[in-house]
């Protein structure tokens, strides 16, 4: 992985090369609206090398808070706990990562962000190596929320990217990035199954520190400069976040439906597991890990979503994945006993997951620049937490209702998100043509 990484950094030997662009300056944002009216300075364009490098940071980032899911049978027996205590470190690096989300990825709007994702892979890859190292169950815990809160640098290279990229190409650009982020969801527990198979857990860590420290020097390298024009402090531009979400009703829509998306989401994938393990597959865990990558031949459609978008389909396209997700559940149902009927529903549910995530991105980036980091902490702060409330509910269930009643679930959460689309799709027009008066 290093190797990779390191022939990625020689391929690219300076920034304006890369960006194809002088840096972007953004806008502040005093108070409602003030960021609509603000001066912007129009991107010329952002190269394709730039494009992959970026969704390869933002892969390698987001897959730090996926790592230890699959390893804490493994963690349990090498730090002699209980498998209940063991399962409380998928909670911490939860809690690290939602609390990056909340109180540092709106710093992206005051600081200079290329110095700024410098210090946080940095951290994160510190923070990793303290995994490799840790000597005891507190200590991995600690380490594991420290990953999770530096790991959120990836929040701050997506709307970092819509910056670069020019106005016709936002939407591909924004897709093909977060393509990297759905295909490192995705690839983590694989990846990190493989590597504690040959080496144990700690390899896997020591692995993700290298990584991280490697891609922070690329990016120190190759990442245009971004002075800001935020003047206001630390607690007023987290205070600006609240004033946001009030003063846009585009960001209130996408957010309510980002978090019922990755409700849904985690509804399919919490009690997964245990269909795979019991009667009638009775999968290994080896094999059970592989089902995560069947969701990455979804990952094609995020930049074609991104280009819809950019062509004025975006209703559209949404209304089109709130549908096919809604489907899906109906193959997933199928899929208790039918393993073709399972692995189209996850294919599904993830193209649709995945086409939506863009499209939602795409819909608040446009609100303006110079809020970008706060627009996306606000809609990723709830999307996370659609996945808290996803995998509890989905566990409660699983328990009393089984496979059936668990698609039920998310069959009911994908219905209500298309019927609150439905009725509020016209929010984005009204307040297009209200910031345009």
């Amino acid at each position: 992985m290093i190797g990779v990484a390191l022939a990625v950094y020689g391929a690219f030997p300076d920034a304006e090369a890369m960006a194809g662009t002088e840096p972007i300056r953004g806008a502040s944002s005093a108070g409602r609206g003030d960021h609509a009216d603000a001066q912007r300075t129009a991107a010329p364009g952002v190269s394709r090398s730039m494009v992959v490098l970026l969704a390869a940071a933002v892969g390698a980032a987001v897959a730090n808070r996926y790592y230890i899911e699959p390893l804490l049978s493994l963690v349990a027996g090498k730090l002699r706990v209980s498998d209940t205590a063991a399962g409380l470190l998928v909670t911490c690096a939860q809690v690290g990562y939602v609390l990056g989300l909340a109180l540092l990825v709106p710093l992206g709007d005051l600081a200079e962000r290329r110095r700024l994702i410098t210090i946080m892979l940095l951290g994160a890859g510190v923070a990793a190596a303290a995994c490799a190292a840790a000597p005891g169950l507190f200590a991995l815990a600690s380490a594991l929320v420290v990953l999770g809160l530096c790991s959120v640098a990836a929040q701050i290279l997506i709307p970092f990217a819509a910056d670069l990229a020019a106005e016709h190409e936002r939407g591909r650009v924004v897709g093909s990035v977060t393509s990297g982020l759905l295909i490192g969801i995705l690839a983590a527990r694989t990846v990190a199954g493989l590597a504690a198979d040959v080496g144990g857990f700690r390899l896997t860590f020591a692995l993700a520190a290298a990584v991280m420290i490697t891609f922070a020097v690329i990016l120190c390298r190759v990442l245009p400069s971004t002075p800001t024009v935020e003047r206001r402090g630390y607690w007023a531009l987290l205070g600006s976040v609240v004033e946001l979400v009030a003063a846009e009703p585009v960001l209130r829509q996408r957010m309510i439906l980002g978090l019922l998306q990755m409700a849904g989401f985690a509804v399919l994938w919490t009690p997964s597991a245990f269909l795979l393990s019991g009667p009638p597959y009775h999968y290994r865990t080896v094999t059970i890990g592989l089902f995560g990558l069947v969701g990455a031949a979804g990952v094609s459609c995020a930049p074609a979503a991104g280009r819809l978008a950019d062509r004025g389909h975006g209703r559209l396209v949404l209304t089109g994945c709130l549908v096919i997700t809604l489907v899906s559940w109906a193959l997933l149902a199928l899929g208790r006993t039918s393993l073709i009927a399972l692995v189209a529903g996850i294919v599904l549910l993830d193209l649709g997951a995945q086409a939506a995530q863009v499209n939602h991105q795409s819909a608040i980036y446009a609100l303006g620049p110079g809020v970008r980091s706060r627009l996306n902490a606000a809609y990723m702060v709830t999307f996370c937490l659609g996945g808290v409330l996803g995998s509890l509910t989905a566990a409660t269930v699983y328990g009393v209702a089984g496979w059936t009643g668990t698609c039920l679930l998310g069959a009911g959460i994908a219905a209500t998100a298309l019927v609150v689309w439905l009725s509020t799709q016209r929010i984005g027009s009204r307040a297009h043509q209200a910031r345009r008066d």
